[in-house]
């Protein structure tokens, strides 16, 4: 019985040149002479095929982020940590790409999510002349890709919107040459870039805005080194109102008189589920992966977090927070609302059944898993620091698996709402300073409807970011920029913005 299908596409040429034709071999030796190509080698080192009709953007970005060997912070499969397609969730659901695809703005917010620097720009905000400069700066460095949003009917091909990576640019020809992701249907092929600039100048009709173009690159450092917000929980629509909509006008009581009245005017309203919002990121591994010993890459990384750690209790902000967190009221209340969220061990078993699904290669599926046990171990090297490290063993069906979780800590007085101790020890990421994070990451306008000046000279104080330390300044801005942004990516407002201009890099969310 015959089967009905398609094989592949006859590429339209003119205006197209195949890139593995006669012609499209002498461009692309030329541009190689000329240095045009610098950004190919390390593509088509990565180059990948979509895995379904509509992943076009899934691929074309997976493909740049595993060609600026970016870490994806997560195991793909096995013990390997590689982007792919199915890991490119943040922003949109992965069953909704595969059924209508993407847009513009929301392919953008997947490149900060996934720790990408990026620079975006619609037809509509830039111009050809333009484009043609960004294009040649990406093409003369390796260290810079270009992604490119257009409509296949202005090359003659079958089909609408479409992304793809550029590979090069032939400056006497004036052609960029695309390395089309749906190598199913055309292969890489040169087109002239005015007539791709014609492609990409056209409206999306499911957004009703103009296609474009972005630009991206790797961040000088991985954000989001102990704090991150979680925008996959279902509370992040509750609790992201409660924060930019019901605590402006909470703040504009009469009561509101100093900074204690403040503080706990924004405690005492927090949402049930607020614990999922806002987390420290914790690092896991596979305890056969590292035995007692940590590589001096994990080192430096627990390094990094515990300075930025020790920086956030050294903050005028951090004060505030424990002294309102110590009255015995607002202790019992921040127990109902955060949960045991400062036992190292429950907070260990939750992350080693995560990173168990991770592990497995089904993220998100940690409810088949089940922490057995936790034991929190202090490890010395010769000439090194003591390590923390809370190692569990988790089951499921098929056996069980030990993983270790690398806990950053920093030496203070626990509150009554810390995990116990009466003397001053060695104390992970609590709710105390993850608060006081927040708090200090919040937009500005929070706190424009306090009616008592002198209270806004001094919260304007203590929130000020110029005066904190570089690291700790790096990460506030990132989490502020982190919450506006994915918050406009959740509300669909992501479309309206000029994405050229947001004013941070990136927003990687992890465990």
């Amino acid at each position: 019985m015959a089967m009905a299908g398609l094989y592949r596409r006859i590429l339209p040429s003119p205006p197209a040149i195949d890139f593995a034709s006669t012609e499209g071999k002498q461009l692309f030796m030329e541009a190689s002479q000329n240095g045009t190509m610098e950004g190919f080698f390390k593509l088509i080192s990565y180059f990948q095929t979509q895995s379904e009709p509509a992943y076009c953007g899934l691929a074309s970005l997976s493909m740049v982020l595993n060609s600026l060997a970016i870490d994806p912070g997560r195991k793909w499969k096995g013990p390997w940590r590689w982007f792919d397609e199915s890991m490119l969730d943040c922003c949109e659901p992965l069953e909704k790409v595969k059924a209508k695809g993407i847009s513009f703005g929301k392919v953008v917010c997947l490149a900060r999510c996934a720790g990408a620097k990026v620079e975006a720009f619609r037809t509509s905000q830039s111009n050809v002349d333009d484009f043609r400069k960004h294009l040649i700066a990406c093409s003369t460095s390796d260290d810079c890709h270009l992604i490119s949003s257009y409509h296949r009917g202005a090359f003659k091909q079958t089909g609408s919107g479409h992304f793809s990576p550029i590979g090069g640019y032939h400056a006497g020809s004036d052609m960029a040459l695309i390395l089309d992701v749906a190598r199913f249907k055309y292969p890489p092929h040169w087109v002239p870039l005015p007539l791709l600039w014609e492609a990409m100048d056209t409206v999306d009709e499911a957004t009703g805005l103009h296609r474009g173009f972005m630009l991206v690159s790797k961040l000088h450092r991985a954000p989001a080194l102990l704090y991150t917000l979680s925008c996959k929980h279902e509370s992040w629509v509750a609790i992201s109102k409660y924060l930019t909509e019901d605590v402006p006008l909470l703040l504009s009581s009469d009561n509101v008189k100093d900074i204690k009245d403040v503080l706990s005017t924004v405690f005492a309203s927090l949402p049930s589920n607020f614990s999922e919002f806002i987390k420290w990121v914790a690092e896991i591994r596979r305890q056969e992966e590292g035995g007692k010993s940590l590589s001096e890459e994990e080192k430096g990384r627990l390094a990094a977090k515990e300075d930025v750690l020790k920086q956030i209790r050294a903050t005028g902000l951090y004060k505030q927070v424990m002294d309102i967190l110590s009255s015995e009221k607002s202790c019992c209340q921040m127990r109902a609302t955060l949960g045991h969220v400062d036992n190292l061990p429950d907070i260990a078993a939750r992350i080693c059944c995560q990173g168990a699904g991770l592990f497995s290669g089904r993220s998100g599926s940690s409810d088949m898993f089940c922490c057995q046990e936790t034991c929190v171990r202090c490890y010395r090297a010769t000439g090194d620091k003591p390590v923390t490290v809370v190692s569990g063993t988790v089951v499921n069906g098929h056996g069980e698996q030990g993983l270790d979780v690398l806990v950053p800590t920093s030496q203070m007085k626990p509150s009554c709402c810390s995990s116990g101790g009466d003397s001053c020890s060695d104390v992970h990421p609590m709710s105390n300073d993850v608060l006081t994070a927040l708090l200090l990451a919040l937009p500005l306008e929070t706190w424009m409807n306090i009616k008592d000046v002198r209270v806004v000279e001094e919260i304007n104080s203590l929130l000020s970011v110029e005066n904190l330390p570089p690291i700790l300044q790096e990460e506030i801005l990132h989490l502020r920029g982190q919450f506006l942004f994915v918050k406009r990516c959740k509300d669909d407002k992501v479309e309206e913005e000029d994405l050229g201009a947001i004013p941070f890099e990136q927003t990687s969310l992890r465990l």
